[in-house]
C-alpha cells in the first residue's frame, strides 16, 4: 500500500473503488428511441428523468448489472450455472422497472449454451417503507412480493401470492434477499413447490455495467 492509497476496507477505499467503476459505467444507459412522447427509461442516475422521491430507498439498485450465478433446487434435474443481466430503470414515476435475462452456461465460468430464464416486473415503494414487487416469469408464473429494506443497501421480500398458467413450472412460494456489497449486486432466491418446502434456488453476484 503506497502513501496515497487508502487502506483496503476503509470508507476512503470504498469511495475510490466506486469512482473507478463509474469511469466505466457513467456514460452508458439503457438504449432508447429519442422520439418518445414522454421521458424514456433511464438506468443511470446522471442521465434522464430525476428519480422520484418515493424511490430513494431503492436508489443503489438503479443501473444495469451483469454476472454469473448458480441454480440449485430439488425440483431441478441438476444444478446449473447461468450468466445474467439485471436492469433497474425508471422514468421519473414512483416505481422502478425491473428486467432480468439469464443464459445457461456449460459450467462455472463457462460458455453460453442457451437461454435459462427471463423475468419482468415493477418495484413499487410505499409511504410506510413497504415495497411491492410484481414479477412475471417466462415460465408462466406471476408473483406478488412484499418486503422492506433491511438497511440502506439490503432488501428482503417474500411472496404474498403466486399465480401459474396451466403449463407453468411448479411454484407455490418464494423469498428473495438483495444486497449491494462492495459495489456489486448479490442476491439469493428461495423457492417452494407443491413437492418441496422453501429452499435456496438461485444465487448470483453481478457487477454494475451502467450507471
Amino acid at each position: 500500500m503506497t502513501a496515497n492509497q487508502p487502506e483496503r476496507g476503509s470508507g476512503d477505499a470504498a469511495v475510490q473503488a466506486a469512482a473507478e467503476r463509474a469511469e466505466q459505467t457513467r456514460d452508458r444507459n439503457v438504449p432508447e428511441f429519442d422520439d418518445l412522447p414522454g421521458p424514456g427509461d433511464t438506468a443511470n442516475l446522471r442521465l434522464g428523468a430525476e428519480l422520484n422521491d418515493a424511490c430513494l430507498s431503492l436508489l443503489p439498485l438503479v443501473g444495469v448489472w451483469r454476472g454469473d450465478g448458480e441454480a440449485r433446487h430439488p425440483s431441478l434435474d441438476e444444478p446449473y450455472w447461468f450468466r445474467q443481466q439485471v436492469t433497474f430503470a425508471h422514468d421519473g414515476g414512483p416505481f422502478l422497472y425491473y428486467e432480468s435475462r439469464a443464459w445457461r452456461l456449460d459450467g462455472e465460468g463457462g460458455e453460453v449454451v442457451g437461454p435459462a430464464f427471463r423475468e419482468v416486473g415493477w418495484w413499487r415503494p410505499q409511504p410506510d417503507d413497504t415495497i411491492e414487487v410484481l414479477l412475471v416469469h417466462s415460465s408462466g408464473v406471476s408473483e406478488m412480493f412484499f418486503g422492506k429494506p433491511r438497511n440502506q443497501t439490503t432488501w428482503e421480500f417474500a411472496t404474498d401470492a403466486v399465480i401459474r398458467t396451466p403449463s407453468a413450472e411448479d411454484a407455490t412460494a418464494a423469498s428473495r434477499l438483495y444486497g449491494v456489497v462492495d459495489g456489486a449486486l448479490a442476491y439469493v432466491e428461495e423457492r417452494a413447490t407443491s413437492q418441496h418446502e422453501l429452499q435456496p434456488r438461485l444465487s448470483a453476484r453481478l457487477e454494475r455495467v451502467v450507471g
